[in-house]
This record gives structure tokens, C-alpha cells and sequence, in this order.
């Protein structure tokens, strides 16, 4: 049996961040194979992150990854269990590798699919792999919340990792694509185009105004032309191409987009922490 040497151990320890004597424990059952004690670790730890799956996971990040050029574009929520760990630079790069191999590869229909899948910047391991790896070092669950692909050119935009969009486009490029995506992460709106919005909603809020307007005392044959005036203000509240761009409010996005020579097709915004298909904005113009 190869004797197992104090700069053996520090290395395992430097390599896997995880306690010497682990470390040292990992060495002697694998007769002072390296490689085959670092696998024993990553096992152990495996097992021992499986019966923490219970926990919470409050905290965590959004990925994303997008190109108009490549006709990619794709959106993650990887969520821990502490701040701290969402600001790890680990995690970081497992969420944005996490990103970009779902809008790269060959496409997943879940967590799992994905996870098996190889990681873009870990040469010879799976997403799996690093996660594990990285697990075992914090010690916290991972878990994926959701994933989001499109196949067509894409921006997208990431807010202090808690807000996430991601949108179709049709021309333009990457910086205009990334600007109308973080407007839409600023402004939250409910479609693209007016046509995209709930029409049962939209003719709520016309019988509101009209309402309005006769306890205002408004005489009933000005009253429509009234309410297409009000309801203008309706659309530059919840529709994307009729709001003010946040970085120029003398533009709508829809003239920013359109002199860019970029359509807006469709978007999904994300905030950290919700889980539910109900709970993202999916708008599609006609």
C-alpha cells in the first residue's frame, strides 16, 4: 500500500476544498490513488447532499445566454440556499454554463436532461459532475427551477441575478437586443404588441375608463374619442412596443427596435423565486 504523505493530503485538500482529514480518509481507502480518491469524495458527498434535498432554496441566480447572430437563445434559474453562495464565482459559472449549454446543445426537456449534458468550460465533465463538485465544497443544495430555449436569434439581459429576460427578435443586433430586454427587466410589461395582450383585459379597462368618464359628466358622443385617448395611456403602461424607453422616454421601444431594424417577437421575464408557468410573462406578436 503506497504511503500516504502530508503534501498528498494537502493536495487532495487544495484540489476538493474539503477537510483534511476527509481528505486524508479518501486517500488511505483508495491506497493513494489521487483520481480514484477524489471519485470517492465526490460519492460521499453525493450521498450526503442527497438527504439535505428537503431544504429551501430562497436565494440563487438567473443565466442567460443569447446571440441574434447564432440564432440562440436560452434562460436558467439556479437557485442555493444562502446569498453568499449565490454571489460564489463557482456558482456563477455553473449557472452561466448551465445557460449556455441548454442554448448551445442539443436542446432539454428538464433538469435532468440538462445536468447530464456536457459542461462548457469543464473539459471531460458533465453539468452534473461540477455541480457535485461544487456541492461537496459548500455544501448547500442546488437546484435547477427552470429552463427556457429558443431556437431563433435572441437577446437577453440578467438584473443582479434576481430578474431574468430573455427575447425572440427578427434583424438587429446583440447591444439592441440586450437593451430592449433590460427595459422589459425594468418596466415589466405584459405583451409585445397591443394585439397580444388579453383582449377580455383590454376591454376591461375600456368599460373602466368609459365609466369614468360618465361620472366625470362627459357627454356620451364624446366619450369614445375620449377613451381611445385614455386607453393610450393603458397601452403605454403594459405594452412593450408602446412604452417609453427607458433610456431615451422620448422614444417608444417599438421606434428604438424598429430604427434598429429589429422585430420583436416574443419574451419570457423571470424573477427569482418564481416556479410556476403561470407566474412568467410569454408574449408572441401576431
Amino acid at each position: 500500500m503506497a504511503e500516504i504523505t502530508a503534501a498528498m493530503v494537502k493536495q487532495l485538500r487544495d484540489e476538493t476544498q474539503l477537510p483534511m482529514m476527509e481528505c486524508k480518509k479518501a486517500l488511505n481507502e483508495a491506497g493513494g490513488d489521487m483520481e480514484a480518491a477524489k471519485q470517492a469524495l465526490r460519492e460521499s458527498g453525493k450521498k450526503f447532499m442527497g438527504k439535505r434535498q428537503d431544504r429551501s432554496t430562497d436565494e440563487g441566480r438567473i443565466g442567460v445566454y443569447a446571440s441574434v447572430g447564432d440564432a440562440v437563445g436560452a434562460m436558467i434559474e439556479l437557485q442555493c440556499e444562502s446569498a453568499p453562495v449565490a454571489n460564489n464565482a463557482e456558482f456563477i459559472q455553473l449557472a452561466n454554463d448551465l445557460a449556455k449549454q441548454l442554448a448551445t446543445g442539443p436542446g432539454a426537456a428538464s433538469a435532468e436532461e440538462l445536468w447530464a449534458q456536457p459542461s462548457p468550460s469543464r473539459s471531460g465533465m458533465t453539468l452534473e459532475d461540477q455541480r457535485d463538485e461544487i456541492q461537496n465544497k459548500i455544501r448547500e443544495v442546488f437546484r435547477l427551477a427552470r429552463l427556457e430555449r429558443f431556437d431563433a436569434p435572441s437577446g437577453g439581459f440578467v438584473h443582479m441575478a434576481k430578474i431574468g429576460v430573455l427575447m425572440e427578435v427578427e434583424g438587429g443586433d446583440d447591444e439592441l437586443a440586450k437593451e430592449v430586454c433590460l427595459h422589459v427587466a425594468a418596466m415589466n410589461p405584459r405583451a409585445v404588441t397591443k394585439e397580444d395582450l388579453d383582449q377580455a383585459d383590454v376591454e376591461k379597462e375600456r368599460e373602466l375608463q368609459k365609466e369614468r368618464a360618465r361620472q366625470e359628466g362627459k357627454p356620451e358622443n364624446i366619450i369614445e374619442k375620449m377613451i381611445e385617448g385614455r386607453m393610450r395611456n393603458f397601452y403605454a403602461e403594459h405594452v412593450l412596443e408602446e412604452q417609453p424607453f427607458v433610456k431615451d422616454e422620448s422614444q417608444t421601444v417599438g421606434k428604438v427596435a424598429q430604427a434598429g431594424g429589429m422585430k420583436l417577437k416574443k419574451f419570457i421575464r423571470w424573477q427569482l423565486g418564481e416556479t410556476t408557468a403561470d407566474e412568467k410573462s410569454d408574449s408572441t406578436a401576431a
